[in-house]
């Protein structure tokens, strides 16, 4: 069980994948007014930032569950180097369908809603490893300005504008289900290009290293074209947030 090899070769350098920063997550974690003790699950949890630097901030306990190897492996290094390898777990596996034995103060699914095929149902999943009046996080793109054209959409690698929906139309969403959104902290340009940027001398350090490997061609024409790619069209057209949601 793993990831496309793709992203664990343009990601490898990543401590986040999304567009947040180390500043975003305190400032979530600030937010959300963490107290000692509180646990928090995290499906998709990537290289474990989120929930290591809440460990050591607030000092919560918690798991992580994420498909990729490699991102789960450096994950449990960076609970150790922070010092909090007895109160974070990473398990290596699928978190689709994860339900927790343990309810959480906060479960969270920053930027993976594919593992319940949506939001909807992955809010129905990560309600079911959640205590009475605990908080799900949810990771989600939104439109910052709507696409003119279909081609533009596409530019943001969305299948289609109808994709995504625009900030106010996501937070209007999330109370048809039956939610209150409580807190929110979105992504800003600094962000993007701290996520997508850094991809690029990854790339490129990793073709000098393998010149010769089978995803050579691939790695090389996402470099020469994602620079391009994504100031023209994620940098100007797409959101991106972290939403917490109480239910009603």
């Amino acid at each position: 069980m793993d990831i496309p090899r793709i992203f664990t070769i343009t990601e490898s350098a990543h401590r986040i994948h999304n567009p947040f920063t180390p500043e975003k997550f305190a400032t979530l974690g600030a937010a959300l007014r963490l107290e000692s003790g509180d646990r928090v699950l995290d499906l998709g949890s990537g290289s474990g930032e989120m929930l290591c630097t809440w460990a050591r901030d607030y000092g919560v306990i918690g798991t992580g569950i994420d498909m990729s190897r490699l991102f789960t492996e450096q994950a449990k290094r960076r609970a150790v180097e922070l010092g909090v390898a007895t109160q974070v777990t990473f398990i290596h596996g699928d978190a689709a369908g994860y339900v927790s034995d343990d309810k959480a103060s906060v479960a969270a699914c920053v930027g993976a809603t594919w593992i319940g095929g949506g939001v909807a149902g992955t809010l129905e999943l990560l309600a079911r490893s959640l205590r009475t009046g605990g908080t799900i996080l949810v990771g989600e793109p939104y439109w910052r300005q709507l696409p003119p054209t279909e081609d533009v959409a596409k530019g943001c690698l969305a299948g289609a504008i109808a994709d995504f929906l625009t900030l106010p139309e996501l937070l209007a969403s999330f109370g048809r289900l039956g939610y209150d959104v409580v807190e929110m902290v979105l992504a800003d340009q600094d962000g993007w290009d701290r996520y997508e940027a850094a991809k690029w001398l990854t790339m490129r350090r990793w073709l000098e290293a393998n010149p010769g490997d089978e995803l050579a061609k691939e790695v090389r024409a996402k470099l020469t074209s994602e620079p391009e790619r994504y100031a023209a069209y994620t940098r100007e057209y797409l959101g991106w947030g972290v939403f917490a949601l109480m239910s009603r």
